[in-house]
């Protein structure tokens, strides 16, 4: 996703044959791309899709803009483009009907890791927190983050515990500076100061 994790300091024009190549739900990121947004389905009769965003850069779903649909990774540009009930209604230029915008029903969009935005200062892509090995400021080892959680307040960050840790059980690190001590990207690790009651069986 080319969502921004922060440590809070508080195609062608339609036809049948587009089935094979839209019918799929993308299941991963292809090899050097962002994930900005995926397609709900279709809206009214012309070809509009309805777009749920990714992505903390709305200019994404701007006209002119071109995007990568699906897996196989076709290119098309944004026609048209507005806001409507927390989502983004989308007109394609390459998608003219109501038929065509139906086939695009769970794709995902994407964007070339190239073009990502630059980040400010204790920012982060989601796609680099997760998979870091998270541990205590004295090195003990906690687990590895598996995903990030948007709550709107400040993100989480959902980690696998090692065996033993938590119970076993999903430990879930608020990314708050007096929690998240510091990142460290190119060492895999990210540094946590826990807080009481974040360890059900206790923690430092």
């Amino acid at each position: 996703m080319e969502t921004r994790s922060k440590r809070n300091r508080r195609p062608k024009k339609g036809g049948r044959s587009r089935r094979n190549r839209f019918h799929q739900r993308s299941t991963s990121v292809p090899d050097g791309h962002l994930a900005v947004g995926r397609i709900l389905g279709a809206h009214g009769m012309r070809g509009e899709v309805r777009v749920e965003s990714h992505t903390d850069f709305d200019s994404r779903f701007a006209a002119g803009q071109q995007l990568l649909i699906g897996e196989e990774l076709l290119l098309a540009e944004i026609a048209s483009s507005r806001p409507h009930q927390g989502i983004f209604l989308v007109h394609f230029d390459e998608v003219t009907s109501r038929f065509d915008a139906e086939e695009l029903l769970n794709e995902w969009l994407y964007i070339p890791e190239g073009a990502a935005m630059e980040l400010d200062a204790d920012s982060f892509w989601v796609h680099d927190i997760v998979g870091l090995k998270v541990q205590t400021e004295s090195e003990s080892q906690l687990g590895e983050v598996a995903d990030v959680l948007f709550t709107g307040a400040n993100e989480v960050y959902i980690v696998r515990p090692e065996p033993g840790v938590n119970r076993d059980r999903d430990l879930l690190i608020p990314a708050l500076a007096e929690v998240v001590r510091a990142v460290d990207t190119e060492a895999g690790t990210l540094t946590v100061r826990l807080q009481p009651g974040m360890l059900e069986d206790g923690g430092e």
